[in-house]
């Protein structure tokens, strides 16, 4: 049965492979081989599926190769543009830095300019005080004058009449007559000075009124200067504000719940502003006092969120190139293949690639843990802490405070791991989150 169908499928084939004899010649004598179609057939097909497959594994093992340069240079270009972004965003931090110092040293400037003002104008209100007691005065000595004046030229006719009256005549009196003439000369004299005292002072009171006049342009001018100041300082404050508040919001956390935290526990550097002090006399403050109480009230506010993202974790915790090789949740262990929970996210690189700190903190644990090889934890408080774990070196100790961007160690594969990578975790009160919330939030600010 079986050669029959070999017979027929030789038949059948033979008509396009046609029955072959190899000749083999030797000192014996010639023989031969005879390469009938089913067995050429099966030669053929040999040949063309080992041809085959190896075209398709050479294919597979270039598209690789490909691809792996692809992402190499993907890697690389996205590196690139994150360190220019990062410089852009540092310049332009500097440059809002350095605008809101001008503009507080403005500020201070136009504060002093003011209080001088105020000084000057206070001086020249009691100038003007003073000048309005002299007007009276010399208003009241001038009526007093006019008065005893009169009296005298009144006394004067009296004493002619009576003069008249006892002698018939005035011709003998006449000492007499003289020296009523000469102290009606003296009220002449001093009306005289007096009018002239009364010119001076109207004139007195003139220039003081032009001086409160430029005094209160002055004033002007620089009630203007300080509204364009205090402008320029709110939309500064706005406009760094902004960013901080999305970056907050987008990592999940209560931003009221962290500012408190900051203004209840922080104590750094910096710190609240001291507002400016208002009247001690029971007066109510201007309104410009209670403005710039307002905007170092803001100013305060964006220092404290500046404090909170400086110390949560929004940066890159790797200082080099690398690759993302598994993210945070349920995966296949690499080990058993069981359905087990990642924690983190690995970040793939070259050994000894540079780990930094996500943000600022305090070191709490710098050592070998099963299963983590060497790692460092960092507390970041608010309940957040963040581990780096299968290092190759530890940079950093126990209780050591350290800063956003910090080395902290390097990058290795001790502990339980398949290659050289970084084991990043975020946890929250000691539940683990997942890192990229706040990578991804910070990406715009870090």
């Amino acid at each position: 049965m079986t050669a029959r169908l070999i017979g027929r499928l030789n038949a059948a084939v033979e008509w396009r492979l046609p029955e072959q004899r190899l000749f083999l010649k030797s000192d014996q004598g010639t023989r031969f081989i005879r390469l009938r179609p089913l067995t050429q057939a099966t030669i053929l097909t040999s040949f063309a599926v080992l041809i085959a497959w190896t075209v398709i594994v050479t294919s597979v093992f270039l598209i690789d190769m490909i691809s792996a340069g692809n992402t190499r240079d993907q890697a690389m270009r996205e590196q690139i543009m994150y360190q220019t972004r990062l410089n852009e965003l540092s310049e332009h931090v500097e440059t809002r830095t350095a605008e809101a110092v001008h503009a507080q040293n403005r500020f201070a400037s136009a504060m002093d300019q003011v209080a001088a003002m105020q000084v000057r104008l206070l001086e020249s209100e009691e100038r003007r005080r003073e000048l309005e007691t002299a007007v009276n005065v010399i208003q009241a000595t001038l009526r007093r004058t006019i008065g005893e004046r009169d009296g005298a030229r009144t006394e004067v006719a009296s004493l002619r009449s009576e003069l008249r009256a006892d002698t018939g005549s005035v011709q003998t009196a006449a000492a007499r007559e003289a020296e009523l003439n000469r102290a009606v000369d003296r009220l002449a004299t001093a009306l005289e000075a007096t009018a002239d005292q009364r010119d001076g002072s109207a004139t007195l009171v003139a220039e003081a009124a032009q001086e409160i006049d430029r005094l209160n342009f002055e004033a002007a001018l620089a009630d203007e200067r300080q509204e364009r100041v205090f402008r320029q300082l709110e939309e500064a404050v706005a406009m760094s504000m902004e960013p901080l508040d999305r970056m907050l919001s987008a990592s999940g956390l209560s931003t009221d719940t962290l500012i408190g935290q900051v203004r209840a526990t922080y104590s750094g550097q910096g710190g609240p502003l001291m507002p400016i002090a208002v009247s001690t006399m029971g007066e109510e403050p201007d309104a410009m006092s209670l403005r710039a109480n307002e905007l170092l009230g803001a100013l305060d506010e964006m220092n404290l969120h500046r404090i909170a993202a400086e110390r949560l974790p929004f940066s890159i915790p790797v200082g080099g190139t690398y690759r993302n090789t598994s993210g945070f949740g349920y995966r296949s262990d690499p080990f058993n293949g069981g359905r087990r929970l990642h924690a983190g996210v690995d970040f793939a690189g070259a050994r000894g690639t540079h780990i930094l700190a996500g943000g600022d903190g305090t070191v709490i644990f710098a050592g070998r843990q099963s299963g983590y090889g060497l790692m460092v934890e960092i507390d970041h408080g608010f309940g957040i802490t963040t581990r780096y774990a299968h290092m190759t070196r530890l940079t950093v100790g126990d209780g050591e405070r350290v800063s956003r961007g910090e080395h902290i160690g390097d990058m290795g594969c001790t502990g339980r791991c398949t290659g050289t990578h970084l084991h990043y975790e975020v946890r929250r009160n000691g539940d683990p989150v997942n890192p990229m919330t706040f990578i991804t939030a910070g990406r715009d600010v870090f």
